[in-house]
């Protein structure tokens, strides 16, 4: 066979390997072969031999009578080297950058940092005009678009903990009809909140666990953002979060 042939069979069997890998799931973390053939439509001989070869490398491993399969030990230690070697605001960058540039406004990173939020990357809007908070700038998760978009996606019992300690002269009630819509559309909105004059848009994003990592956003003085760009600039921001949170090794599952 043909140097080129025998490179494209080869070829092939690695699609093939990453195919079989990537039928694992949350959902599903255990297949019988029938079930991974469904999905990888190959020869039985030619999906156990691929099978074995996973499994000799530790990446598959078999149990039980009918065979079972599921992920093992080395794809955790790929996956961790990927998590350790990971920079979210290098990841980030390239789409904030886009932002930018179909908004015009300034756009902004957020991490949480316990019952807080801070900016880890700023791009300011060129325009005379412009929002800016300030790369290291933190401020409470119940207070702002980029904090409220974090602390309506956490685990109810966090959420509770930092609800209690909420200072007098915040409504409550308010806070919590606000959260659940946040939840609900992905985006928060907020107007003068933080800056008289200025609206902020924010999404959350989330990390390989599928847990909230932070927030994505843009802010504008109200001048600027009627309600027609104001809609148009949401989409993007929640579009550039859905990017960041897949970046950064969110799996959504149907």
């Amino acid at each position: 066979m043909p140097a080129a042939a025998n490179s494209q069979k080869s070829v092939r069997a690695v699609e093939r390997a990453i195919e079989i890998l990537q039928c694992f799931s949350p959902g599903k973390p255990w297949m019988s072969v029938l079930e991974i053939q469904k999905n990888v439509p190959l020869s039985r001989p030619t999906l156990y031999r691929l099978l074995q070869t996973l499994a000799a490398k530790g990446l598959v491993r078999v149990e039980g009578e009918p065979q079972r399969f599921a992920l093992d030990y080395a794809v955790g230690a790929l996956a961790h080297s990927w998590i350790t070697g990971l920079d979210v605001t290098g990841v980030a960058r390239p789409i904030l950058e886009r932002l930018r540039a179909e908004t015009g406004e300034t756009a902004a990173l957020f991490v949480r940092r316990g019952a807080l939020r801070q900016c880890v990357l700023e791009l300011t809007s060129p325009h005379v005009l412009a929002m800016s908070r300030g790369i290291g700038e933190t401020d409470h998760l119940w207070r702002g678009a980029s904090g409220k978009a974090i602390l309506a996606f956490l685990d109810d019992s966090e959420a509770a903990a930092i609800l209690r300690t909420l200072p007098r002269g915040i409504n409550s009630n308010r806070l919590a009809v606000d959260l659940a819509r946040v939840h609900k559309d992905s985006l928060a909105i907020s107007r003068g909140e933080v800056f008289v004059g200025a609206i902020a848009i924010a999404a959350p994003y989330f990390d390989h666990t599928g847990r909230v990592a932070g927030s994505l956003g843009m802010f504008g003085p109200q001048a600027r953002l009627d309600a027609q760009r104001e809609r148009k600039i949401a989409r993007s921001v929640v579009k550039c979060a859905t990017e960041l949170s897949t970046a950064l090794g969110q799996r959504v599952h149907g």
